[in-house]
């Protein structure tokens, strides 16, 4: 490895501390060139937590109904008038990918939507699989439904 790389942990390549890791679509089922089938998308459940100053709610739900409808992959915001919680599926190659996406996700449709300046507080990516485990032993939170924007 040249000295200031870093192993990536997909086990592939590296790259130089600091420097971004870009970020690919694929079409779902589809392969990059000399790909292993392990490297094809998956679905990642996630669900990102943000807080701030409080906001009238009204216009939380105006701003998060707006993400929804610019996004239609969201399932479920739930909100109050100082924090909020999406959860949604993520199609990533890899958990590193769906989380960079996510931690974007609130800051870059800040303005289109209206969001309220708030800041990411939490953030949960978890497999498919994980994500059926817990709801089967009564873990985690129950399947997003009703589907929408709904206060807590």
């Amino acid at each position: 490895m040249r000295p200031g790389a870093a192993a990536s942990r997909g086990g592939t390549g590296s790259r130089a501390a600091g420097e971004e890791r870009a970020l690919t679509s694929v079409a779902a089922g589809g392969r990059f060139e000399g790909e292993e089938p392990g490297d094809t998308p998956r679905l990642w459940h996630v669900t990102l937590s943000v807080s701030g100053k409080e906001a009238p709610l009204p216009e939380v739900r105006r701003a998060l109904e707006q993400l929804a409808h610019d996004h239609p992959f969201l399932l479920t915001s739930r909100y109050a008038v100082d924090h909020a919680e999406i959860r949604y599926w993520e199609e990533a190659r890899d958990l590193h990918d769906a989380a960079a996406v996510a931690l974007r996700l609130w800051g870059e449709h800040r303005q289109t939507a209206g969001l309220p300046p708030w800041e990411i507080v939490g953030l949960e990516v978890i497999d498919r699989a994980t994500y059926h485990q817990r709801i089967a032993e009564g873990y985690g939170p129950p399947p997003a439904s009703p589907v929408g924007v709904h206060p807590f």
